[in-house]
């Protein structure tokens, strides 16, 4: 992986769609939706396939694509 940076968020949790895009890990809802769906997502490394999961400070999300890994911490 490139690199991970932590991403503060406002709340206590966050959806991981929208953390995604936050991130800039994703383009858009509808690219978020594709790489989780495409198994391309990881968080705490694990695969995760579920939009809405919570994602809490302290979480690891990683993205695989064509360029290679990258990720985020939730802060």
């Amino acid at each position: 992986m490139c690199g991970v940076d932590t991403v503060p968020i406002s709340d206590d949790v966050i959806r991981l769609g929208q953390f995604l895009k936050l991130a800039s890990l994703a383009e858009s809802g509808a690219d978020a939706r594709s790489l989780i769906e495409n198994g391309d997502v990881r968080v705490n490394g694990e695969v995760e396939q579920r939009r809405g999961r919570q994602l809490h400070r302290g979480d690891t999300v990683e993205v695989d694509s064509p360029a290679g890994t990258d990720g985020a911490q939730v802060g």
